[in-house]
């Protein structure tokens, strides 16, 4: 999955590849691979994968052993125009039980298309139906709850789908769904891209978008699990602050 969304990026990306660094998991077994791209279209890019395991899950004292897996993704577009997409899909496993999370959120910075945000939430959408009645609408709403920001009391971008702690009890159902969402990324945001990728810009507009990307940093910094986690997992912090935008304005 982290492969094939890295070709894909790459395909629109006229200057520069993504570069790969590996670490190990200091607290336990395994590590992962951070893939960052910083070029012309894709002001920067991370694409990362871990895998890890440890004697004592770091979010439940006493829990014992733990497994975590799982590929997350934060894009920085150069043009105001083309809108931050994040995406994660995540498999933790301890010894009392197994569950799954994931989802992937659109966030224009400044500048949003009505065709952009359909065309994102109808991919979502088709994605979910052959898993169940009513799941996107689910998951769609965990992520308007997720993704708001609280001291600007607003949404952080226009949605998307998002779960956590998943478990219908039918774990190969589950995991069909949740590759499902690995595998229709692309098709959810790599359109919009495409799409926005002649748009004209001006400096003005440029300063919008840093000064939206600056409650994107507030967002990761005071209320995101997965950076929560991440530090409290004793993982890599170059990994985890790999979601901060290059550039961003207060």
């Amino acid at each position: 999955t982290r492969d094939r969304i890295i070709t894909g990026f790459e395909s629109i990306e006229t200057q520069g590849r993504f570069e790969r660094t590996s670490w190990p998991y200091g607290k336990g077994e395994g590590g992962g691979e951070i893939s960052v791209l910083r070029g012309d279209v894709f002001e920067k890019a991370a694409v990362n994968w871990s895998g890890v395991g440890g004697p004592n899950f770091p979010m439940q004292d006493g829990s014992g052993p733990f497994f975590a897996t799982g590929v997350s993704l934060i894009t920085h577009m150069r043009s105001p125009k083309m809108p931050t997409v994040h995406f994660n899909i995540r498999y933790i496993e301890t010894a009392q039980k197994t569950w799954l999370g994931g989802g992937f959120d659109l966030t224009p910075m400044g500048f949003p298309y009505e065709e952009d945000t359909r065309h994102f939430h109808e991919t979502a959408r088709r994605t979910l139906e052959p898993y169940g009645a009513g799941l996107y609408e689910l998951f769609s709403k965990q992520a308007r709850d997720y993704f708001w920001i609280k001291h600007w009391n607003r949404e952080r971008g226009v949605g998307g789908i998002f779960f956590d702690h998943f478990n219908s009890g039918d774990l190969t159902k589950d995991l069909n769904m949740w590759r499902a969402v690995g595998d229709n990324f692309l098709d959810a945001i790599m359109p919009i891209y495409r799409r926005r990728l002649s748009e004209p810009w001006t400096e003005e507009d440029r300063l919008t978008q840093l000064k939206r990307r600056a409650h994107y940093v507030e967002f990761n910094l005071l209320y995101d699990r997965g950076t929560k986690f991440g530090f409290e997992s004793g993982g890599n912090p170059e990994a985890i602050l790999c979601s901060m935008p290059p550039l961003a304005a207060w």
